[in-house]
């Protein structure tokens, strides 16, 4: 039996301080498991918010120490998909009601580096 780690809550706010984007994030305990994240955003969202959720999940150290990860964004989010497909290999999509599913490989980073963005301290991202 695989135990879950709590599952992670971040959010992505606006100028505003007003939440925009957000995403639940669970990996199995230990390395070379799956991540499973959740992501939703407002729909007047401005360009790059979503990208930005996008790369906080897919630089927490327990994604990078992943081997795969299952995503869940709104049918029709094309930026978060589109950034997705950038920071993982090989993957596919499919539709399931009013959401797009997403399976890909996360890919290995290089010995001694570090995750490209910052790790959240507080789960809330500027």
């Amino acid at each position: 039996m695989t135990n879950q780690e709590e599952p992670r809550h971040l959010e992505i706010k606006d100028e505003t301080d007003r939440t925009v984007a957000k995403a639940d994030v669970t990996t199995a305990l230990g390395p070379e498991g799956t991540v499973r994240t959740s992501m939703q955003s407002d729909a007047d969202a401005p360009r790059g918010y979503r990208a930005s959720l996008v790369d906080a999940v897919m630089d927490l150290p327990e994604v990078q120490a992943s081997d795969r990860v299952e995503a869940a964004v709104p049918y029709g989010d094309a930026e978060s998909l589109e950034r997705l497909r950038e920071r993982t290999e090989d993957a596919q999509t499919r539709a399931a009601g009013a959401t797009t599913l997403l399976d890909a490989n996360v890919p290995n980073a290089p010995e001694g580096t570090e995750p490209a963005g910052p790790e959240p301290d507080d789960e809330t991202l500027p």
